[in-house]
């Protein structure tokens, strides 16, 4: 491409996702690294003074902020919200060779260590198990205090702006808690790719390449799209002082918002990128995977199994699909 190599042009998490058996299939055009955005007045009120920095000081903020009769966050059984805190615990549960794939959900220690974690929150009453994100009663309880932070990709500043105008500079950004002191580990949720089709005429092919080297890998083409709100998933824009220094949103209507009260928020989400584990891996089929989860181990968030059993069933039902369709299990 000329200006860098491709794979140290985007950040690891970002390159990873594009590649399967040692072969790139797309090309990175936004990402999502995870991250803290919390209520500030809400946590200073139930006397939590800094942003929580480990699992364990998030479960003691989450209590005092049960205490205060809030809630720390909502989970009403988010599978995209599990995977992502699963790759974070440094889990590997699904890996797809060609036509084989593993899935290992049940022994996996990453995925055993958030289980046990989030059924704690679960069984102690320390998370909204009711509200459904991005649901009308979630932006009512971001906008009143009584969900007092969201765990999510580096996308959901404009999102916040749009859906929660009532949070300006209420809000910080912090990186996600590690499980041990001084940790840095942190994974992705959502993120998006360019692909062309194999069954593209050349012509249309070229073009079609044409368009995606200045979406993902062309300076103007990457910064109209992060001015618009999405998160770059290229170093270059990471690492420049524009993205670094800002401080304010553009509302709709072409103010400024100085939402997270001022906050060089970027420098926290460039970070965050920056720590993304690499080699994690989703299932051939993710989407059938996301749309059982809510049978299965979302049954769990309803109090009518426990998350250990959901998970299981989760796994027998990815199983039985994968058979279905074809694939071998390894």
């Amino acid at each position: 491409m000329g200006r860098r190599a491709t794979r140290t042009f985007y950040t690891p998490g970002t390159w990873n996702s594009v590649n399967l058996d040692n072969k790139v299939y797309a090309l990175p055009l936004d990402s999502g690294p995870m991250a803290l955005f919390y209520n500030k007045e809400v946590f200073d009120a139930a006397g939590v003074d800094r942003a929580p920095a480990t699992w364990e000081e998030y479960y003691q903020a989450a209590r005092k902020i049960r205490a205060i009769d809030k809630y720390i966050t909502s989970d009403a059984g988010d599978p995209g919200f599990f995977d992502s805190m699963v790759w974070q615990a440094g889990g590997q549960p699904f890996s797809t060779h060609r036509k084989k794939v593993a899935i290992n959900l049940t022994d996996d220690a990453g995925t055993q260590r958030w289980t046990a974690y989030w059924q704690r929150m679960i069984d102690e009453d320390l998370i909204d198990t009711r509200t459904v994100k991005w649901s009308n009663d979630w932006d009512r309880g971001l906008s009143d205090g009584t969900i007092a932070s969201v765990l999510a990709g580096g996308w959901l500043p404009h999102s916040l702006l749009s859906d929660v105008p009532q949070g300006a500079g209420r809000f910080r950004v912090a990186q996600t808690p590690t499980w041990e002191p001084g940790g840095t580990q942190n994974s992705e949720n959502g993120g998006s790719t360019l692909a062309i089709m194999r069954t593209t005429s050349d012509e249309k092919a070229a073009a079609a390449y044409r368009f995606m080297d200045y979406a993902t890998h062309d300076s103007e083409g990457i910064r109209g799209r992060v001015l618009d709100g999405a998160f770059p998933a290229d170093n270059d824009t990471l690492g420049s002082a524009e993205f670094l220094d800002q401080t304010t949103l553009t509302t709709p209507d072409g103010g400024v918002s100085e939402y997270f009260g001022g906050q060089k928020f970027n420098q926290v989400l460039s970070q965050a990128a920056r720590n993304v584990l690499p080699n994690h891996e989703f299932l051939p089929y993710e989407i059938h995977a996301r749309s059982a989860f809510g049978s299965t181990a979302g049954a769990a968030f309803r109090r009518e199994t426990t998350l250990v059993n959901g998970v299981r069933s989760w796994q027998d039902e990815l199983i039985a699909y994968a058979k279905q369709q074809g694939y071998q299990i390894s």
